[in-house]
């Protein structure tokens, strides 16, 4: 497995902890920065996971800006990505098991590394369903406007 990593200034500290914890489960990962708390535009970092898993660099991609928002918003404009911002358990679950996300994201400012951890744990373990969930996942891929 491997997963592409990326975060904005307000996301960095968590996403290097994931980063490492990741890694110290032999996990391959991509790390696209950024590293300092110095200030960044986080679509620059989703584009470049949302890369990595079209070019299939990568299986997973890992987000962190300081709500999950901005860079949830921005992996999403991207045809075939499908982030979801988790803020519990549930989320993490449910993403994968009928929406098949590709990319987890959080929010650096209000969530705890635990909580991450978790979540991010429960996410890369989960299945996709398929079945009834099959057919809106593909309609993802054709909405245009």
């Amino acid at each position: 497995m491997i997963i592409s990593a990326g975060a904005d200034h307000g996301g960095f500290e968590l996403k290097d902890r994931l980063v490492s914890f990741l890694r110290e489960r032999g996990v391959t990962v991509i790390d696209n920065g950024t590293n300092s708390p110095e200030s960044v535009d986080y679509p620059d970092f989703a584009k470049a996971v949302a890369c990595d898993i079209l070019e299939k660099q990568a299986d997973f991609g890992l987000l962190v800006c300081g709500s999950g928002i901005g860079i949830s918003i921005a992996a999403n404009r991207f045809r075939g990505i499908r982030a979801a911002l988790v803020t519990n358990a549930d989320y993490a679950r449910l993403s994968r098991q009928h929406n098949n996300a590709n990319v987890i994201a959080f929010g650096g400012r209000f969530t705890t590394f635990e909580d991450a951890k978790s979540w991010l744990e429960i996410f890369l373990s989960t299945g996709f369903e398929g079945g009834r969930h099959e057919r809106r996942v593909a309609k993802l891929d054709k909405l245009d406007f």
